[in-house]
């Protein structure tokens, strides 16, 4: 994307490489963010077992908060996954508008062109 964003005319290349850079910090930042609230979970996770280790029923306490950091886990998975869905249809329609205006720019110029011709 990047490269053919460089090879376009310098009017819609600027506007281009702009959106790129914004849109690969968002996804540096939600990279960032991902790691981040893994890294929480897992930690809140390991520090609660060896709190709870000497409690009586630190086996039903354990199970529930497994099941708990699963259900999160599996809902930020699937958090992930819709977010890289929507970067992809994002990207593709970006791409399907570059080559809308690169049509649209090629039919304005057979137009003055042939406008030229008549004159």
């Amino acid at each position: 994307m990047d490269l053919e964003a460089r090879s376009l005319q310098p009017n819609v290349k600027v506007v281009l490489l702009a959106k790129l850079r914004e849109y690969k910090s968002d996804l540096n930042n939600l990279k960032s963010e991902h790691k981040r609230l893994a890294s929480a979970n897992s930690n809140q996770a390991a520090r609660d077992d060896l709190l709870e280790s000497g409690m009586a029923d630190a086996m039903s306490v354990s199970a529930n908060q497994r099941g708990r950091l699963m259900m999160s886990t599996e809902r930020l998975n699937e958090s992930s996954d819709r977010i890289k869905e929507s970067r992809r249809t994002m990207l593709e329609t970006e791409e399907l508008g570059v080559s809308i205006l690169q049509d649209l720019h090629q039919q304005r110029q057979s137009l003055l062109h042939a406008n030229d011709t008549n004159k």
